[in-house]
């Protein structure tokens, strides 16, 4: 048997709040309550990026945590899921042009599944994650080359700058 279909029966879930106002956390931990019941797909809310599955990112990505959501995302093994959850964190939101944010996750790592709204309602959350089990299932061996940190870690302005050291292992073609 394929490993995909175990990993599509029990993925679990790593939540990362990276700035936000609480709504859309609020909404996901309605998930995890008997109402709605996401363990009933067999995921689980994990604290562990090495035993998650799949990555629930909520807010916009503020400076102070770029660096964080970089080194979670390299932490969880492949393959792995990404779930931007909200409208800040699939394009800013209202915090779109501040200074301090990123406009989006997806400028800093690949997002597989958008769930958007201002605070998304528990269904849409289920239904991205649901999304994100068959982007899951989809993914190969070929797919599980790991991203890994490249270069030199640069300071700016007094943090830590890991942005541009995260890069995609390329993938040969089959005719190489």
């Amino acid at each position: 048997m394929k490993l995909s279909l175990f990993r599509k029966k029990s993925p679990w879930i790593l939540h990362y709040n990276a700035g936000s106002c609480n709504g859309c956390d609020i909404e996901i931990l309605a998930c995890l309550a008997p109402h709605y019941d996401i363990e009933r797909l067999g995921m689980l809310n994990k604290g562990n990026p090495k035993q998650a599955d799949i990555l629930l990112i909520t807010g916009p990505v503020t400076n102070r945590c770029r660096e964080r959501v970089v080194e979670l995302y390299a932490q969880i093994a492949e393959p792995k899921v990404v779930v931007a959850v909200g409208t800040c964190a699939c394009t800013g939101g209202i915090f779109r042009n501040m200074y301090h944010t990123a406009k989006g996750v997806d400028r800093l790592i690949p997002v597989d599944v958008y769930v958007s709204g201002c605070a998304c309602r528990p269904e849409q959350i289920i239904e991205g994650a649901a999304r994100g089990l068959e982007i899951l299932a989809q993914k190969t061996r070929a797919i599980e080359k790991p991203f890994q940190l490249f270069g030199k870690l640069a300071e700016q302005n007094g943090w830590n700058d890991r942005r541009n050291m995260a890069g995609r292992v390329e993938v040969k073609n089959e005719q190489d």
